[in-house]
């Protein structure tokens, strides 16, 4: 079997100028992709007329719908592409990713999906002001909001260039062809949440979540197969491949191939993993989609079978990679660690199965730049707008109208933004947008759910602080500067010794917000407390699908 599967490695070099003489057939899948889901998004558009169809698709989707999209939001291109280039390269420490981003629904469900549910509208925000000062409790929040998505923009953008790079067989030095594609993807977001809005967006995610499922599915019977459906067979192959090309070997099985010099380096990496899940814009706002608190935790349970499910064939597709392939062409590939899956496809089921799994990756980057993206634009319109800025007397359709504008704004930035980052692991940063979200968002989030006592001036603290020191600690960490792997690797201004902030930043957040309420002299209105109470852990009083 090992001899017969090294057979197929010499292979991988040349695939990208295969790929070529096939492009025609991946355009033809990408394209009837994006016809089918515009016809989707331009039907979900009929009822877009008040605030609650745009941002909540009209409270009107099924647990089981709504996990399926949440599935689709979450499994986004880091899910796919970078934690499979993650496992063919770096093998146990790899998945990693994995096991952090599936436990981190556990911490959803005990903690927010329900209790959110009941006491929100729109927005985190919502929740976050309930008992609050208003205007500056929603304009931190909004704040933060924005800079997770951008981060989380970011990947998805970066990820576009190399996938579609692969997909259309650009060389990988052919940066002006990719920052091209990394447009038109900006371009098909805009007009996705422009004319779908949430509702729209959410069908597009429920398609895309049961693609890349039932094609990561075909792939990893196919990968099983040729190794006579053993996965030891398959992780000893991959090793055997390893070991010809010089490179790890018997250690991608074993702990500590990328974190084992850096173990507070992986402890910092799980806690963002683990907790920042329950204080992610995009994931958050789901939860106001449905019509009861019942449904919401419907939806998280059926998120967590979905994911997990996805994350076991990660395991085996990443290691598929490196036997097939190995690490030296996957990493020479346009999209370099995030061209593992493409080019597993190729190797195992030729251009129809690229195509397919090209377009399948493609529809999970429109999927969740577009979730992102009415999350961005909500945050703006509903909480600064229409909160802020006019006091919460917005006509609902002028809010509308100002949350499409923000739309096309936010679009050209993640344009602008995407190739910047063009090249960049995706799974890095997404890594660095879940730090931001469990500093930023998280502690505000459970100290407002669970501490009767807390102020808006721990608030504030608490999101502030947990943002500067999280981005402070990003900018001059080992990953921005001085390495050769660094994203400004001619420069050397690093003094953080950790890639992930979060062992830091996290804790501080948390003390951050306990410190500014014991040292406000302030309190809040104890009725309103009660009221949250009582509508968090009941549900009377909370939204419902009528209510527009």
């Amino acid at each position: 079997m090992s001899s017969a599967l090294h057979s197929i490695a010499p292979l991988a070099p040349s695939l990208s100028d295969q790929t070529k003489e096939n492009s025609w057939i991946n355009i033809l899948i990408f394209v009837g992709f994006v016809a089918v889901t515009m016809v989707v998004v331009f039907r979900a558009s009929r009822n877009n007329n008040t605030a609650a169809d745009y941002y909540a698709a009209g409270r009107s989707f099924s647990g089981g719908q709504n996990g399926t999209a949440i599935a689709g939001d979450y499994l986004s291109a880091a899910s796919f592409l970078g934690i499979t280039g993650a496992i063919a390269v770096n093998g146990y420490d790899g998945f990693l990713y994995s096991i952090g981003f599936l436990v981190a629904w556990l911490v959803a469900l005990l903690l927010v999906a329900e209790l959110l549910r009941n006491t929100g509208k729109f927005t985190m925000a919502d929740v976050l002001s309930f008992r609050l000062k208003q205007r500056p409790v929603r304009i931190a929040a909004a704040t933060t909001t924005l800079v997770v998505c951008f981060f989380y923009l970011l990947a998805q953008m970066a990820g576009a260039g190399g996938l579609v790079s692969l997909l259309l067989g650009l060389d990988s030095s052919n940066k002006a062809g990719q920052n091209i594609v990394i447009a038109v993807v900006g371009v098909l977001m805009i007009v996705y949440v422009l004319i779908g809005g949430m509702k729209g967006t959410t069908w597009v995610q429920i398609i895309k979540a049961f693609l890349l499922i039932i094609g990561a599915g075909i792939m990893t019977i196919i990968v099983l197969a040729m190794h006579g459906f053993n996965l030891s067979t398959l992780m000893e192959a991959a090793v055997q491949t390893s070991i010809a090309e010089g490179g790890a070997g018997e250690a991608l099985l074993n702990p500590g191939a990328q974190y084992g010099k850096a173990p507070l380096d992986f402890v910092s990496l799980a806690l963002a993993l683990v907790l920042a899940t329950a204080a992610l814009p995009h994931v958050l706002m789901r939860f106001y989609t449905v019509p009861t608190a019942k449904e919401a935790r419907k939806s998280v349970v059926w998120a967590i079978w979905l994911i997990g499910g996805f994350y076991v064939f990660t395991l085996v597709l990443g290691y598929g990679a490196g036997a097939l392939i190995g690490k030296e062409a996957i990493l020479a590939a346009p999209g370099g660690v995030n061209a593992a899956a493409p080019l597993l496809a190729f190797v195992i089921g030729g251009p129809l199965l690229l195509g397919f799994i090209s377009a399948v990756a493609f529809a999970t980057i429109l999927a969740v730049v577009a979730g992102l993206t009415i999350t961005a634009a909500a945050s703006f319109a509903h909480d600064i707008y229409s909160n802020v800025i006019v006091k919460g007397e917005p006509k609902p359709e002028m809010e509308v109208k100002v949350a499409r504008r923000t739309v096309v704004i936010i679009g050209l930035v993640a344009i602008g933004g995407g190739i910047l980052a063009n090249g960049q692991n995706i799974a890095f940063l997404v890594a660095l947008a879940f730090a931001v979200a469990a500093s930023a968002n998280l502690p505000t989030i459970v100290y407002s759910l669970f501490w009767k006592k807390f102020t808006t001036q721990g608030a504030l603290w608490s999101m502030y602080g947990g943002l500067a020191s999280a981005i402070l600690l990003i900018a001059f960490s080992p990953v921005v500067s001085g390495s050769p792997k660094a994203m400004i690797p001619g420069a050397d201004f690093a003094w953080f010794p950790l890639a992930n902030p979060g062992i830091v930043s996290i804790p501080l957040a948390f003390f951050l917000g306990w410190l500014g309420t014991v040292l406000d002299k302030n309190t809040e209105d104890p009725r309103i407390q009660a009221e949250m109470d009582v509508r968090s852990l009941t549900g009377v009083g909370a939204e419902k699908a009528s209510d527009h």
